[in-house]
């Protein structure tokens, strides 16, 4: 059986909901789409069964959540995409966001039983899916006429919130709070704003990444949580030899020895959604010591320098990012972001889901 695993603590999940709810008071919306951003919708969901609310981008996830048994109020983030959901909406009791004057105009003319709660999308800055403040008194209306609309309340979402001291933060923030209509319930910080910006908390958030125990700040900032990384891609060592001075390292000979050093495989690769190119240095980690990746990353494999890993042998762990080894540091060494690392983990990758 191939070493290379994704090792899944419920515990961690669990911790980082508490951090949540410490630093807000307010009613928690996990953010799970996307498959609980690669951990898996079902598992992130049954393990934070202490949530309020779950966050899902599709029906279908919300279909696959239900099935599962999950009872919690469910959000479509991007309301329906169709006027034949709404009656799914309807008999599910999902929640979605209504963000389009087309979606207004298929709730009237939708027919059936039953009512459902909905949350109108604010654009307060972000300029990507929303009502203008202006358009949001006759949206209001609009939708508290309609017999199948129960609870209304406002959602915005934040462009610039990983930034310290962000003006377009601030906009957004006293526009949202302008928008009157105070006995609804509110929703404006994700991740970044719950870290951030207190004046965002309101009285639901919003938490994605940083439940997953990542950061969402900015490159240099220093997380205002002790969050704890729920995700931890593992492999093992499957060959070390020694390697002279000059020699060439993987495909294309890209690295050659500086001297004589051991170098290492480790079993696993982009097959396996590990990153390929790398615009900066990146290490892995055993025996809790950093060893350099070295070469090409392939699709099965990648190989390390072991020069500072004394006695390291065939059957060694390898961290690949988690435990001891932020995924925030890999995603900036491969010049992208941790959301892509975690959600782009191949399905040949075996979880191994502990508490």
């Amino acid at each position: 059986m191939r070493p290379a695993h994704v090792s899944l603590d419920a515990a961690a999940l669990c911790h980082n909901l508490t951090q949540v709810r410490a630093i807000t008071g307010a009613r928690v919306m996990a953010i799970v789409k996307a498959n609980g951003y690669g951990h898996g919708l079902v598992w992130v969901a049954q393990a934070l069964s202490q949530a309020d609310a779950f966050g899902v981008a599709s029906l279908e996830e919300g279909l696959e959540l239900r099935a599962a048994g999950i009872r919690q109020e469910i959000c479509l983030l991007e309301g329906f995409f169709d006027a034949s959901e709404i009656p799914v909406i309807l008999r599910e009791g999902f929640t979605p966001v209504i963000h389009d004057h087309y979606q207004v105009s298929a709730l009237k003319a939708a027919r059936g039983a039953g009512r459902f709660d909905a949350w109108i999308k604010v654009d307060t800055g972000m300029h990507r899916l929303g009502f203008e403040p202006a358009e949001i008194p006759g949206v209001v209306t609009e939708l508290s006429a309609l017999p199948c609309v129960a609870r209304l309340g406002l959602l915005s979402h934040l462009a610039c919130a990983e930034e310290a001291g962000s003006a377009a933060t601030q906009r957004q923030i006293a526009t949202f709070a302008a928008l009157g209509f105070p006995d609804f319930r509110r929703s404006l910080a994700n991740s970044a704003g719950i870290m951030r910006w207190p004046a965002a908390h309101a009285d639901w958030v919003r938490p994605g990444l940083m439940l997953y125990g990542v950061s969402p700040l900015s490159e240099g900032a220093t997380p205002s949580l002790p969050l704890r990384p729920v995700m931890t891609l593992r492999s093992r060592l499957i060959s070390v030899r020694p390697r002279r001075e000059g020699d060439a390292i993987g495909y294309g000979g890209a690295y050659r020895c500086p001297q004589d050093m051991p170098v290492g495989v480790v079993g696993v690769g982009y097959g396996d959604g590990y990153p390929r190119e790398f615009q900066g240095p990146v290490s892995v980690l055993i025996r809790e010591r950093r060893a350099p990746v070295i070469g090409r990353v392939s699709m099965d494999m990648l190989t390390i320098d072991l020069r500072g890993v004394p006695g390291a042998k065939v059957g060694d762990e390898v961290v690949l990012w988690g435990q001891g080894l932020p995924v925030e540091e890999v995603a900036r060494a491969a010049g992208t972001i941790p959301y892509t690392l975690l959600c782009g983990l191949t399905q040949r990758l075996p979880r191994r889901e502990y508490s």
